[in-house]
């Protein structure tokens, strides 16, 4: 045994032992054991509800691989089934129905539908309410029709309406009356054509009736019931009375103030 060895086994024999050692239990025991099992049971009962209530929406939805309830995702875009209700504004570039069926938009008041620029500029309105239907701005249409045993109405209120179209405009009324009102002036024209009325009886009321300087009025002027239609350079018609040869140049007086 060497020294170094000797002195190390000295010193360990030398050493004092402890008598009584005090063993500490290591773990989570009492009400803290109890609290930490009640929170381990509440996070678990939080769980199940949490996946019960997610199968019950997406039995409720009717989630699907291919969309939600009417709702279907497919490669040409959105396919909407059934009766559907938007409470914010829907944006789509088209809207379509199914083969052979109608499109009903409906709302408790107007519906309007709007076309923007890129810029977000308004350059198209369509308003249905209970007055028909309003254009914001001009109208490109083949056709416009009443629904059956309604009348068909144009009206601008405050501006001017115009119809006009490269190859013509037809209006027609098939089982009723055809009227043309405004506040000031009425232009029919036609620039490579001509105007055309056909109709067994065209009247033209409230016409003035010109008179000639040299006729005065007396029993058969005043009894006069056939009149000739003239009509001024500035395209004005007046009435003459009819004679034997026309009669308008003597009555054109009335072309001077018109």
């Amino acid at each position: 045994m060497t020294r170094e060895q000797y002195i190390l086994a000295t010193q360990q024999n030398n050493l004092p032992r402890a008598e009584n050692a005090q063993l500490y239990p290591v773990g989570i025991y009492g009400w803290r054991k109890r609290c930490l099992y009640f929170f381990v049971l509440l996070l678990l009962v939080t769980m199940i509800v949490n996946l019960a209530m997610t199968i019950w929406i997406l039995k409720v939805m009717n989630f699907t691989v291919d969309g939600m309830g009417n709702l279907r995702v497919t490669k040409k875009g959105i396919r909407l089934e059934g009766i559907s209700e938007f409470l914010l504004p829907l944006y789509v570039k088209e809207i379509h129905s199914r083969k052979d069926s109608p499109l009903v938009l409906q709302s408790d008041r107007n519906v309007t539908v709007n076309a923007r620029n890129h810029m977000g500029q308004l350059t198209g309105q369509l308003t249905v309410g209970t007055e028909g239907a309003v254009f914001g701005h001009s109208v490109e249409t083949p056709h416009i029709r009443a629904e059956p045993s309604q009348d068909l109405r144009l009206e601008s209120p405050t501006r001017s309406l115009i119809m006009e179209a490269p190859r013509g405009v037809q209006v027609s009324a098939a089982a009723g009356d055809f009227k043309a009102a405004c506040r000031k002036e009425l232009h029919l024209q036609s620039t490579e054509g001509e105007i055309f009325l056909n109709a067994d009886t065209i009247r033209l009321g409230n016409l003035p009736t010109g008179s000639s300087s040299s006729s005065s009025p007396g029993p058969s002027h005043s009894r006069q019931t056939v009149h000739e239609l003239c009509v001024c350079p500035n395209g004005k018609l007046y009435l003459s009375p009819a004679g034997a040869g026309s009669t308008c140049q003597s009555s054109s007086n009335i072309c001077l103030w018109s």
